[in-house]
């Protein structure tokens, strides 16, 4: 992706960790909404992944398997061996046959969240790059998987995959979430079609698997291989982050250097002049990215860096609602 780089956005990003003020304490009073901004000021990603999911409260996920709990699913034809307390007597009275009655148990599951660490996260500007962003929506979303009594695992990956934490719900396993999050750094070109086709092998249990990304692939390739995530019985959502300069292009220079973060190509352009091609290149893309999320049942949510947190975790519960 091609963005202009200046002394002033550089020292802007270089400084964004050093202006971090103290730590806000969740139990004072969270706003309902955060904006980036006021993110950026809290120095531990575990506390803000508090403090962004303080209030809300979602529930246990419905299991694909039928036990035995206190939800009715079904009548099945008893076979010897079978628990005689699962016998509906009742029923046995009116038809004079034997059904065991089945539930459907209500049980945690595992979620991976994969986040993009490509060295097109690095740019910004705004308060907070995008991969700055990622790791707060990442840090939240793993609070609240993690408050669920789910199991919740981390991929982060560039070209290759730099970490793989399996999903565990054990005692300390948040800290280990959280101290690789908050280490991330942005770092080769994107591989993103390639890293999923991997993540897809490397998985062996179905789950939720939650995609942080700026999404720079060509989507005939990317969707190829959420199709093989879907295939093997996994639940996708895609938070596609982006700065609002990369939807919105508002450069008002007479002249702008445009280098590709991955490559360090240089561009000279003249604003006016490339803003218009600009802006339809990134809305057929992004049209493209929706229509196929669309059709491989996968939750699309584009969201930019100056939007308040909530919004994502909003969109997140809606669709858990409605599994």
């Amino acid at each position: 992706m091609w963005w202009r780089r200046s002394k002033a956005e550089r020292r802007d990003n270089d400084d964004a960790g050093a202006s971090i003020k103290a730590p806000v304490s969740p139990s004072a009073g969270a706003p309902r909404f955060l904006a980036p901004d006021v993110l950026a000021g809290i120095s531990s990603l575990e506390l803000l992944a508090r403090t962004v999911v303080e209030g809300f409260i979602a529930g246990l996920h419905r299991s694909p398997f039928t036990g035995f709990s206190t939800e009715f699913a079904e009548y099945r034809q008893y076979q010897p061996g079978d628990d005689l307390r699962y016998l509906d007597w009742r029923l046995y009275g009116r038809t004079d046959r034997y059904f065991i009655k089945k539930y459907r148990a209500d049980t945690n599951t595992q979620c991976h969240v994969l986040i993009d660490t490509s060295a097109s996260m690095r740019y910004g500007t705004g308060v907070v790059s995008k991969l700055q962003y990622a790791q707060f929506l990442a840090a939240a979303m793993a609070h609240l998987v993690a408050r669920q009594q789910d199991s919740i695992g981390l991929i982060a990956f560039d070209e290759q995959m730099r970490v793989h934490i399996p999903a565990h719900n054990r005692t300390g396993h948040m800290r280990t979430i959280y101290g690789h999050l908050e280490r991330l750094e942005p770092g080769g070109e994107t591989r993103l079609a390639k890293m999923l086709h991997d993540t897809a092998e490397r998985l062996t249990r179905r789950g939720i698997l939650i995609l942080i990304s700026d999404m720079y692939d060509d989507p005939e390739e990317i969707f190829p291989a959420l199709r093989h995530l879907r295939f093997r019985g996994n639940d996708v959502i895609v938070f596609h982050v982006l700065d609002r300069n990369e939807i919105d292009f508002n450069f008002v220079d007479q002249m702008v250097l445009l280098e590709d973060s991955e490559t360090a190509e240089q561009m000279p352009v003249l604003p006016e002049v490339f803003a218009d091609g600009y802006r339809a290149k990134i809305n057929n893309h992004l049209t493209a990215l929706r229509e196929l999320a669309a059709a491989n049942h996968v939750d699309y949510e584009l969201i930019t860096t100056d939007q308040p947190l909530d919004r994502a975790l909003f969109a997140f519960l809606s669709r858990r609602t409605r599994k």
